[in-house]
């Protein structure tokens, strides 16, 4: 069971990469933290290419159609982190943190769409549990000041984990055909994002006022791709594996909000804490209700 080890030390890696991005983006330039996260992506995983071009590969089944293939994850996965990174920005961690974890209920909600996978009444009744506690947390929200009605930055959290859970479903996807190799999917996808984001930032710079805040530099965000990258790594080969299944895989990732919502709590001393520990209890067994019901 080396793909569950794996999955649980992605998740450590994930509660990391959370801390790592509340640190980066408070009171800093969104997109230029996202363009160098995407930057630092690409140098670590840049020997993999390296290596593939040396040999005389373009790696991915050598074929445009591979290639194309990562692009569009990389597009999925690059909308998914905007929105996230501006909702990380405005939302406290104790709120974020358990919407960003409700991922695996939606990954099943889109294993049973897409993939025709049958649910049983455990998993249903973890289901239920799951959309029960983003309710509850919208709630806790209002007493913040934080309306699903009006708050963009609470629709920004919920989209990048929908986007999020569409990412998952296509790694299966793509990870289930041996020419996509673990390493090599996750340094084309890092450096396609970068040239995705690198374009997008000229724009704004160009014409929009976003990317005109002052930018400063953290050490946090170099943290964001090292915690991010050996969460990835871990992720992908985990579903590589043989018998790797993507619904226990996403819902193990997802005690990654275990470490964001500490921090949240520890260092940062958000509010209601006791109400949104109720809200994290309620997801933690919808978690728990899945995996068993797997």
């Amino acid at each position: 069971m080396y793909w569950i080890l794996l999955a649980v030390a992605s998740a450590i890696g994930l509660g990391f990469y959370d801390v790592m991005k509340k640190l980066s983006v408070r009171q800093n330039n969104v997109p230029i933290v996202l363009l160098l996260n995407t930057l630092f992506g690409t140098l670590l995983m840049s020997p993999v290419i390296l290596i593939s071009l040396s040999n005389g590969e373009w790696g991915l089944g050598n074929t445009v159609t591979g290639h194309l293939m990562i692009v569009l994850k990389a597009i999925i996965v690059l909308a998914s982190w905007i929105l996230g990174y501006f909702a990380i920005k405005h939302l406290p961690l104790t709120i974020q943190g358990p919407i960003n974890a409700s991922r695996p209920v939606m990954v099943l909600v889109g294993a049973l769409l897409v993939f025709g996978e049958r649910l049983n009444w455990v998993q249903w009744v973890g289901i239920l549990l799951g959309f029960a506690s983003l309710f509850f947390i919208s709630r806790i929200g209002s007493r913040e000041g934080i309306s699903i009605k009006h708050d963009r930055w609470l629709w920004m959290a919920i989209g990048a984990t929908i986007l999020g859970a569409v990412s998952a479903l296509y790694d299966k996807y793509l990870l289930s055909n041996p020419v996509f190799r673990p390493a090599e999917v996750q340094a084309w996808y890092s450096l396609y994002q970068f040239l995705i984001m690198a374009v997008i930032v000229f724009f704004l710079r160009r014409f929009s006022a976003v990317a005109q805040v002052r930018f400063k530099w953290k050490w946090s965000i170099l943290g964001i791709s090292l915690f991010l990258t050996a969460a990835d790594l871990c992720y992908f080969y985990s579903l590589s594996l043989d018998g790797a299944m993507i619904s226990v895989i996403s819902m193990i990732r997802r005690g990654s909000v275990l470490v964001s919502f500490a921090f949240g709590v520890i260092a940062l001393h958000e509010q209601n804490v006791k109400a949104k520990l109720l809200d994290l209890g309620i997801l933690l067994l919808s978690l728990i209700l899945l995996v068993i019901g797997s």
